[in-house]
């Protein structure tokens, strides 16, 4: 007997035993979504160790460059590794009560056919209307998953280039080179061009005068690849000697040499400056002529 009348018999309302359902529901869950959530940390957390571990066993420039070579990015694939650990926890927790939900509904007798029909037809409408929005969340964790691109990379995305600074479950953030922010839908991307994944490639066409010894051209701009790569300022940018490929085109004024390196990501726009400096250096100290330039008739030059 309380102060203010009788106690309230619960036992009227619910039963006994299935109070005792709905707690064994609400215990297992929390044990069924703990453990689940312990599993997926454990994963992820084993992955990022093995990240990490290989990241500091690169203990000279040369594995290194291997690492970028084998596209083996460590720093990127723990980022990876923790994003998804976190989609796949938001996942399971999702899943774990929507269960116990639903179970507790059918212990109390909740009419669940009606409920389950509201929901069906919400779901289409829903389904209807954030399709666009499932598509973007659906593409972010797929470039996620397979790598397709991370912070930091030279992406092209068929409507604007630039450098990425987020990579979001939605929407991917770029910056163009003029410095204006782009936000791009991950399910609007059909297709991505990565500048930045393993290496890029320096060309270089160097044009002399078209009646110059072409054997006598190419062994002076393998001279300047050989200084170059025994250079130590490119010691962590060049991942091979550069090489000299040869005559590339013939004009009725020039002749073009084509020279070609292997760098480190997003690192052969200085190559090429440096490797076009050097060789037209050498070639001015050899003697060999640039191209001829001829006047038109009205005495101006080409």
């Amino acid at each position: 007997m309380g102060k203010n009348g009788p106690m309230p018999d619960f036992s009227t309302w619910i039963a006994v035993n299935d109070l005792i359902s709905i707690g064994l529901v609400i215990i297992i869950a929390i044990v069924g979504r703990f453990l689940l959530v312990r599993l997926v940390r454990g994963v992820t957390k084993r992955a990022v160790t093995r990240a990490q571990t290989r990241r500091e066993h690169q203990t000279n420039a040369a594995e290194k460059l291997l690492s970028t070579v084998t596209m083996a990015n460590n720093e990127r694939y723990e980022q990876r590794a923790t994003t998804l650990g976190s989609v796949i926890t938001s996942v399971v927790s999702i899943a774990v009560w929507t269960i116990a939900v639903l179970t507790i509904m059918d212990i109390l007798k909740v009419p669940m056919a009606p409920l389950l029909t509201s929901a069906g037809v919400g779901g289409v409408a829903l389904a209807f209307g954030a399709q666009s929005l499932v598509k973007d969340f659906l593409s972010g964790i797929f470039m996620i998953m397979e790598d397709q691109y991370g912070v930091g990379d030279l992406v092209n995305t068929g409507e604007v280039t630039g450098t990425v600074e987020e990579v979001g479950l939605r929407v991917t953030r770029l910056r163009d080179a003029t410095g204006t922010v782009w936000y791009v839908r991950n399910g609007e991307i059909l297709r991505i061009g990565n500048q930045s994944q393993g290496w890029s490639t320096a060309i270089v066409d160097v044009p002399v005068a078209y009646d110059e010894d072409g054997a006598k051209v190419i062994g002076i701009l393998e001279t300047v690849a050989a200084e170059m790569a025994t250079d130590p300022d490119y010691a962590d940018v060049l991942l091979d000697k550069p090489t000299v490929a040869g005559v590339n085109a013939v004009t009725a004024t020039a002749m073009t040499i084509r020279m070609m390196a292997k760098t480190a990501t997003n690192q052969h726009w200085a190559v090429q400056r440096s490797l076009l400096e050097r060789s037209l250096a050498a070639l001015g100290k050899a003697g060999v002529r640039s191209p001829a330039v001829y006047p038109y008739p009205n005495g101006t030059g080409s």
